[in-house]
């Protein structure tokens, strides 16, 4: 007998041969599968991810379409709406395995899910499968380690605030800068700004078609920016003297 509950699985950042083997088995053995869908490029990202693992003539897979707002609360009723029908499927007995790129745990889309499931159906079991970040898979395409034994790592926004960004970068080994796109530019500059001997690398669209490493920021044109990018701020004086 099946255990009816909600799964979050992480798909990994692109390559469905990063996807665990855990994650893989339960997407074939739940019998809905709910992938999210924004106006972002992530969204059809999932989709193409999990393609070889359903089955449409076997299971239910939903779409469930949520704006991508900078306000949450703008995205609020899409996320009530999406919580119900998760938890009515639940209810009835059944697996209902809702993917996301990365990890769950991690700025994934399932965090706002989960949230409103842990607050409004207490009833319902969640159980999450941790997938590999972007970060993990960015850093292994660049070959740049993110840390190793005394050293501080920082996960952050791109979009952080500029004072605090200044600080992280110089009280931390390591800096990844997530969704780096929109701010490219300002964050190029702040580097510059602080100097020293840290690798700043940028990455995009890791694990898919178009992924590219930069490990020269000036050679990173306007056409290289992706939504799915990162910069990786190594850690000073580098891993290699």
């Amino acid at each position: 007998m099946k255990n009816p509950r909600l799964i979050a699985v992480g798909v990994g950042p692109g390559d469905p041969e990063l996807l665990t083997l855990k994650g893989a088995r339960l997407l074939r053995e739940a019998d809905v599968v709910v992938t999210p869908v924004g106006d972002r490029s992530e969204s059809s990202v999932a989709q193409s991810i999990i393609a070889g693992l359903v089955d449409a003539d076997r299971q239910q897979l939903l779409t469930h379409v949520y704006p991508m707002k900078k306000n949450p609360a703008e995205m609020e009723d899409a996320w009530q709406a999406s919580a119900a029908e998760v938890a009515a499927l639940v209810r009835e007995g059944k697996m209902v395995a809702f993917v996301t790129l990365g990890d769950p745990f991690l700025y994934s889309t399932f965090l706002y899910l989960y949230r409103i499931v842990l607050d409004q159906y207490p009833d319902v079991a969640v159980e999450v499968v941790p997938g590999i970040s972007s970060i993990n898979a960015a850093a292994a395409v660049a070959d740049l380690p993110l840390g190793g034994a005394a050293d501080r790592i920082a996960i952050l926004p791109a979009t952080f605030e500029e004072d605090k960004l200044r600080q992280t970068l110089l009280d931390f080994d390591t800096v990844v800068l997530m969704k780096v796109s929109r701010v490219f530019d300002r964050v190029r500059g702040l580097l510059k700004e602080i100097g020293g001997d840290r690798q700043a690398v940028y990455v995009k669209r890791t694990g898919l078609s178009g992924e590219a490493v930069f490990y020269d920021l000036d050679a990173v044109k306007a056409e290289d920016l992706d939504y799915l990018s990162l910069v990786i701020v190594g850690r000073p004086g580098g891993w290699r003297d």
